[in-house]
């Protein structure tokens, strides 16, 4: 059966000023799957990432031309619900930065403003997000201790769990195991694996290695453009261009 389609980008051009940092994206995301966005640092990785839910519109000068379709509908067209779009896609950055409050209100912080009043449902949705995490075995009996003294691995499952708890249909990931240790990348990669049951999610890495592990679909981005995209055990073991066997391999990025 074929997976449906989640994300359709189309021939998408990004540009920050007149530097051009995405050249004419064309590319589909499959829902329920993982798709892993690999390349050298300034290939536009991350721009693209910050593409599919306008995060790009807060920077001066940024614009962008094509089409990005999330469920048929155009994200860029003017009356499009930014807020809205950020609720359904949410992300998460390289570097975690938990609220300075305790781990439980880091949780709650979305779904209250969001109008959640019922301290039951809450504390469901703190268990919830936290086990869906792969980390409330570790803090459940210090739900009100401060988020900020957890460790780094923690802390990033603990921002993890913040956006799912806004239940999103989709979990943007921006190099989120970066500074973290093997046995964090582990437990989060392990999560990623067991999330994609209910969510697309769209991992940036430079760890090649990372992709190979838990991506079903490989992008290789290099200066902007996408230079190869499809099944990740085709991408590492026979890919159709040269230059994406020669960065999987190590001889450049």
């Amino acid at each position: 059966m074929t997976a449906e389609i989640k994300f359709s980008v189309r021939r998408l051009c990004a540009f920050h000023g007149r530097a051009e940092s995405l050249r004419s994206i064309t590319l589909d995301v499959p829902d329920h799957r993982i798709l892993g966005i690999i390349g050298p640092a300034s290939s536009g990785k991350t721009t693209f990432l910050r593409t599919l839910n306008r995060l790009n519109d807060l920077i001066p000068d940024f614009r962008a031309t094509g089409q990005v379709l999330l469920d048929s509908a155009d994200i860029y067209q003017p009356d499009f619900d930014v807020v809205g779009l950020r609720k359904r896609v949410g992300m998460v950055f390289a570097l975690p930065v938990p609220l300075p409050m305790s781990i439980h209100d880091n949780i709650t912080y979305g779904p209250r403003l969001a109008g959640v009043r019922d301290r039951q449902q809450l504390y469901d949705i703190v268990e919830r997000t936290l086990q869906a995490a792969f980390l409330w075995d570790e803090v459940k009996d210090r739900l009100h201790s401060s988020a900020l003294r957890l460790s780094g691995g923690q802390q990033q499952r603990l921002c993890l769990a913040r956006v799912l708890a806004m239940e999103p249909e989709v979990v943007l990931l921006d190099e989120p195991c970066s500074g973290l240790d093997p046995i964090s990348t582990a437990k989060i990669e392990e999560a990623l694996v067991a999330l994609k049951i209910r969510y697309s999610i769209i991992l940036v890495t430079n760890n090649t290695k990372q992709a190979s592990r838990v991506a079903d679909d490989t992008a290789f981005f290099l200066m902007g453009e996408l230079v190869e995209h499809g099944l990740t055990e085709q991408i590492f073991t026979v890919p159709r261009d040269q230059r994406t066997g020669d960065y999987i391999t190590g001889r450049f990025g």
